[in-house]
């Protein structure tokens, strides 16, 4: 295979046709120690970015980066261009380029490398006027406590995967090669169970399949770049472990609205069960008008996303009593945040049972790209 230097490949001096992308970088002998058969993969090039409605790996990593020069948007291309070579070839269980670790390549375990643009990555001339309306910070809500490091950045690489450390390599790659033009501010690091930490079960309500070119993909309507795209939004929600386990079990199915052994709403008997808000018992209402899914629950079509919800569980930050830093990496695809998104988000902020052990410290809205034809990369409608 041809090699380019890094440095070529930033300044954009060449097209990715001519680095056969996608193909196998080198040949790397397996490990006596991996399976014989084949891992698994997901597709990189196609219509749309996989890692968004693929079903959720288990471990996922969230790289917010912000552009040292946010008006050279040729620096951005480049970096697009070798992201896109090596996301070729990782997904695949190939190397990337200049892989200095190249046997961590050859176990993919479904993994997916997406892209999105926050608002300052359109911050040049030449892409000022291509910036989505909806793609800002959505507004403060009386419940967040934002904290600066977990803000919005320029642009944040989704890496996810079945194994920690094919996703901790993924990310060596996606971040060595650009420290020079983008500083990281955070990564949010989440593993996914059908639980959550306070052992519900988690994003049951999910938009039908056949309604995702409707509600998650975006049309191209107002930019006509972002066809096949969607949207990001990205909250980080801390969990106080502490008090919620001081809650006894029925108080804690109450503020769910969900039995916390079945999933199923408390007037249903599984969790696919419709819930029947108008239920009561005794003149009181089965499921009350506080619980988190009566304030989620939606009040018109339009009123659907994708949700992908990641636990994280660290070292406790060193407060006496506290035994966690706990808590939730929620991430909403939808094709328009402000109409679908907003007003869940609002009622959830105006009165959710939940507020009272759940404090979301983050919060970023991004512009995903969509995805990469062969021979291109990712974001060249943008571009062009």
């Amino acid at each position: 295979m041809t090699r380019f230097s890094r440095r070529t490949l930033l300044t954009g001096g060449v097209g990715l046709a001519g680095l056969g992308v996608g193909a196998a970088a080198v040949g790397v002998g397996q490990e006596l120690s991996e399976p014989a058969t084949a891992p698994s993969t997901l597709p990189f090039f196609g219509d749309h970015q996989s890692g968004i409605v693929t079903p959720m790996q288990a471990h996922a990593n969230f790289i917010g980066l912000d552009l040292i020069d946010a008006a050279d948007h040729t620096a951005l291309q480049g970096m697009l261009r070798l992201w896109t070579q090596d996301a070729a070839n990782l997904t695949q269980g190939e190397p990337g380029f200049s892989d200095t670790e190249p046997e961590l390549a050859g176990a993919p375990a479904r993994l997916s490398i997406a892209v999105g643009f926050g608002p300052g990555a359109f911050a040049s001339q030449v892409l000022a006027a291509k910036k989505p309306a909806w793609c800002a910070p959505l507004p403060a809500f009386g419940i967040d406590r934002l904290q600066e490091r977990w803000g919005q950045t320029d642009v944040v690489v989704a890496v996810a995967c079945d194994d920690p450390m094919t996703l901790a390599h993924a990310v060596r790659m996606v971040v060595a090669p650009v420290r020079r033009r983008m500083r990281v501010r955070w990564m949010q690091q989440g593993f996914h169970h059908r639980r959550n930490l306070f052992g519900q079960v988690d994003g049951t309500v999910q938009p039908s399949d056949d309604r995702h070119d409707d509600l998650v993909w975006d049309d191209g309507a107002e930019q006509a770049w972002m066809a096949d795209g969607t949207s990001l939004v990205l909250r980080r929600i801390a969990m106080n472990m502490d008090t919620w386990e001081a809650l006894d079990r029925r108080g804690r199915e109450l503020s769910v609205g969900r039995s916390l052994d079945t999933g199923a709403p408390l007037t249903g008997t599984t969790e696919t069960d419709e819930a029947v808000f108008s239920a009561t018992k005794g003149g009181i209402p089965v499921i009350p008008e506080s619980a988190h899914i009566a304030r989620a629950h939606q009040r018109s079509d339009r009123e659907q996303f994708l949700r992908r919800p990641y636990s994280y569980d660290l070292a406790p930050p060193g407060v006496d009593g506290d035994t966690s830093d706990s808590g939730l990496i929620f991430a909403a695809y939808q094709r328009d945040p402000l109409a679908q998104y907003l007003p869940v988000q609002q009622r959830l902020a105006d009165h959710d049972a939940l507020n009272e052990w759940t404090t979301p410290i983050g919060s970023a809205v991004y512009a995903m790209l969509p995805g990469a034809r062969p021979g291109s990369y990712l974001g060249a409608p943008l571009f062009e």
